[in-house]
């Protein structure tokens, strides 16, 4: 299994996983062909150029993880763009 793969399953996990970070989400949006567009401040724009999604985040902070309620928002919007 490719950690891309490894990736793509933990955060479509249901219920969400409570210890995902920011940095896997990124690293699973580039891997999944997805550009990361930076904002003002925190805002963060996934872009998949094929697909024409776009994805609007904010960086959590002070931490690193994401909060439950983005998990199941980002869940919904890759289930649209790669399962549906």
């Amino acid at each position: 299994m490719s950690k891309k793969d490894k990736l793509w399953a933990k955060f479509m996990e249901v219920p969400p996983k409570k210890n995902l970070t920011w940095n896997e989400l990124s690293a699973l949006m580039l891997a999944l062909g997805f550009e990361a567009l930076q904002g003002d401040g925190s805002r963060v724009k996934f872009y998949h150029k094929a697909k024409d999604i776009m994805i609007n985040l904010h960086k959590p902070h002070p931490g690193n993880l994401l909060k439950t309620y983005l998990v199941k928002q980002i869940q919904d919007k890759l289930k649209e763009a790669f399962d549906g």
